[in-house]
């Protein structure tokens, strides 16, 4: 299938759009940006800046990426966003570029689904398999691992880091670092318990969820500490 750009959308002449891209009407495309081959823009998508779009994602319509960080001491250095394949952005979702006090990336991995509102700031690391729902806002310089899920309305925290298989509820704000595996709630949001739906919907095994269960129950209920906890569950 051949590119297909509307006449309606405004793309610079330097911008690199692949095989198979799709541009609906009233979008614009920065000359800085590159397209993979079956990325479909609906309509009144913004790209600008320096963005690396991969293969097969779905911008819905008011999408932003690219924009330049929210933050006061940024000095216009050309950093960019560079985003993998098969994700898709629902309508009005925000992306800023990275600035100068990481690596000057904001990056996302492959099949996300950004859902209506949600907004991606400054020097973000974004894994694989994440949803990241409506109206949540991630602040600067928040690491999300693979499989991680936020509900509707939450805020996260910058230099936060949210690891693999974690859940965070709906309107919870999150001030600090939240473990692998866990479900987590509240103002601020703290572990709850593991986050057994996720783990079976992807298949770790009865013993792995029994002994991820016990390291919470020491850590959060039991309060042991770590060494502790450690050599009881090696005991085991």
């Amino acid at each position: 299938m051949a590119t297909q750009i509307s006449p309606l959308a405004v793309v610079d002449p330097k911008a690199e759009i692949d095989l198979d891209v799709e541009i609906g009407p009233f979008s614009v495309v920065g000359p800085d940006v590159r397209i993979g081959r079956g990325t479909r823009l609906l309509n009144n998508v913004t790209l600008m800046g320096r963005v690396t779009l991969g293969q097969e994602n779905q911008l819905y319509p008011g999408v932003v990426i690219g924009g330049e960080p929210q933050d006061v001491s940024y000095a216009g250095t050309d950093t960019q966003v560079i985003i993998g394949d098969h994700n898709l952005f629902r309508e009005c979702v925000t992306v800023n570029r990275g600035s100068e006090k990481e690596d000057g990336i904001t990056s996302m991995g492959d099949h996300n689904f950004l859902m209506a509102c949600a907004h991606v700031a400054h020097d973000c690391q974004v894994g694989n398999h994440c949803i990241i729902t409506n109206s949540t806002l991630l602040g600067g310089h928040v690491h999300l691992h693979d499989h991680v899920t936020l509900s509707g309305a939450v805020a996260v925290h910058h230099f936060s880091t949210i690891g693999s298989y974690a859940f965070v509820a709906g309107v919870s704000a999150v001030r600090h670092d939240i473990p692998p595996y866990m479900l987590a709630e509240g103002y601020p949001a703290r572990p709850r318990c593991i986050n057994v739906v996720a783990l079976k919907r992807n298949n770790f095994s009865a013993e792995a969820i029994n002994c991820l269960a016990e390291a919470h129950r020491l850590l959060y209920r039991a309060k042991v500490g770590l060494e502790r906890a450690r050599e009881i569950l090696r005991g085991n």
